[in-house]
């Protein structure tokens, strides 16, 4: 009976997996899970590693050669006060006449703290020292002044005729370069025609700004270099009372107070860095995706028998233990041979009430089934499989025979 199974009429095995497995799916992942722990161990190491070096950088109470320890003994020597503050609402509160107001991180603060050092400065009659502003915060700190770009820092001439600088003489400035259109301001160490690194701007209530390039020359290691020190201790101790606020993750001020959302405490630069990330991650996945053409007719190099391909399912039914699939199709195609030499139409050959009452009533045969033969359950093992085939084709012999018969 297994002749009569076609490759058209034999489904794949409703038993059989093609989803992997776990341990295929271990073997395939393994490599990229190991290169991303390895991808994640070096960045802890090497973000302890740089907390170490710089946790106390710029910190006037800090004797490491990134840190401010030396200028501070330098300015208390001087009579000048130095208060650290870790908050911006500490900042903006000691503002004031007789005090001097040193931002280090400007580009640190979310929108709304920079507003808040924007309002205390128009307020204040003291200063404001902005130290290497970049793109981020110096338009909404100080509106009047452009940040120009990046510059190495060099040992630069003043150029200007601030006391402070030309006291001061050549310094290693630069950093960041500024331009400004206020006819009053003091524009001092230019590093081309236009782009200062250091400015000043009277505000009109009597106090100033001072805008910064760079934080090298307030290190301890830089401080002794070229006239550094005399323009730190110009800046900064131009009052008695100096400010030094080190910007904290920890300032509650930072999240206004629940208004702004955590996209807001986002720099600006990293929306246009995850958007490249996107462009990229698009681009390659074109790159690499699969292009399906149009279906080409293959020749095949041998011709199969269908008998040879109907053994080699077989098998594969065997081996996959499919034996209620196998039935499934034994009965299949018992039931569309006989649906024409009973006459039933094509479209009610599987309906368990119509072939089976059918062959019933030709055969008049009451130790005949046909009802379990042709819908009957799975076979429970291969003897009842090769029962049911036989028997299968013993049914459709008798029906053949009587239909024989019944033809005059």
């Amino acid at each position: 009976m297994t002749d009569t199974l076609s490759p058209a009429q034999a489904p794949a095995p409703a038993t059989t997996s093609v989803s992997p497995t776990a341990g295929q799916l271990w073997t395939r992942s393994r490599t990229l899970l190991a290169a991303l722990l390895t991808l994640i161990v070096f960045g802890v190491l090497y973000a302890a590693a740089r907390t170490g070096e710089n946790h106390d950088a710029l910190d006037p109470r800090s004797p490491d050669p990134s840190g401010s320890r030396a200028v501070a003994q330098l300015l208390h020597d001087q009579g000048v006060t130095t208060t650290v503050v870790t908050t911006t609402d500490a900042a903006v509160a000691a503002a004031g006449p007789g005090t001097t107001v040193l931002v280090t991180a400007p580009d640190l603060l979310t929108k709304r703290q920079q507003g808040a050092v924007h309002q205390a400065m128009e307020r204040s009659s003291g200063r404001f020292v902005l130290l290497a502003p970049g793109e981020p915060s110096i338009g909404r700190i100080a509106p009047g002044v452009h940040y120009t770009g990046p510059v190495p820092v060099q040992v630069l001439e003043p150029g200007c005729g601030l006391t402070a600088a030309r006291t001061a003489g050549s310094a290693e400035t630069g950093g960041g370069s500024y331009a400004t259109s206020a006819r009053d301001a003091d524009r001092c160490y230019p590093d081309a025609p236009g782009d200062f690194t250091l400015l000043r701007l009277p505000s009109a209530n009597g106090g100033d700004t001072v805008v910064l390039g760079t934080h090298t020359l307030l290190q301890n290691e830089n401080l002794a270099e070229q006239g550094n020190a005399s323009l730190a201790l110009q800046i900064l101790g131009a009052h008695p009372k100096l400010v030094w606020y080190l910007p904290s993750l920890s300032d509650a001020s930072a999240f206004g107070g629940g208004q702004e959302s955590f996209l807001d405490l986002i720099p600006d630069g990293w929306n246009w860095a995850v958007l490249q990330l996107f462009i990229a991650a698009a681009l390659a996945a074109l790159w690499r995706a699969r292009r399906l053409g149009p279906v080409v007719a293959e020749r095949l190099p041998a011709t199969v028998r269908a008998s040879e391909a109907t053994e080699g399912r077989a098998r594969l039914y065997r081996h996959g233990r499919a034996r209620g699939r196998a039935a499934e199709v034994l009965r299949t195609a018992a039931r569309d041979r006989l649906a024409p030499l009973l006459g039933v139409p094509p479209a009610q050959a599987h309906d368990p009430d119509v072939l089976p009452a059918s062959v019933a009533a030709r055969l008049d045969d009451p130790g005949v089934d046909p009802h379990s033969l042709l819908h009957g359950p799975p076979p429970p093992d291969d003897a009842a499989l090769l029962r049911l085939a036989d028997d299968l084709d013993a049914l459709e012999r008798r029906v053949l025979l009587n239909e024989r018969k019944a033809t005059p």
